[in-house]
């Protein structure tokens, strides 16, 4: 079982940029894939982005694609999620979650943090 704590929500306006982090133990980190996912209030969770156990591979939705960078320190036990040029519809809570045995297609996030409020505001 994985532990996974994220951090860095807050609020932030139309535009700005923030970066939230996962903190993983528990398990080796370097041996698992990584996502990010949210939901917004009175909506389904949705995928944001995964990256592979060594970094070297990274997928995101296309709502994100050229905003959002997901990293991951595998020294640090810890994935990143930097968000720039943020709109208000992306408000939501954002999650961290550890995926020990899927693949990007076939994921198996079995694991996830308890979340991170992000609010952008208009």
């Amino acid at each position: 079982q994985v532990q996974l704590v994220e951090s860095g929500g807050g609020l932030v306006q139309a535009g700005g940029s923030l970066r939230l982090s996962c903190a993983a133990s528990g398990r080796t980190f370097s041996s698992y894939a990584m996502g990010w996912f949210r939901q917004a209030p009175g909506k389904e969770r949705e995928f944001v982005s995964r990256i592979n156990r060594s970094g070297g591979v990274t997928y995101y939705a296309d709502s994100v694609k050229g905003r959002f960078t997901i990293s991951r320190d595998n020294a640090k036990n810890t994935v990143y999620l930097q968000m720039n040029s943020l709109k208000p519809e992306e408000t939501a809570v954002y999650y961290c979650a550890a995926d020990l045995r899927g693949t990007y297609l076939n994921p198996m996030y079995v694991d996830w943090g308890q979340g991170t409020q992000v609010t952008v505001s208009s």
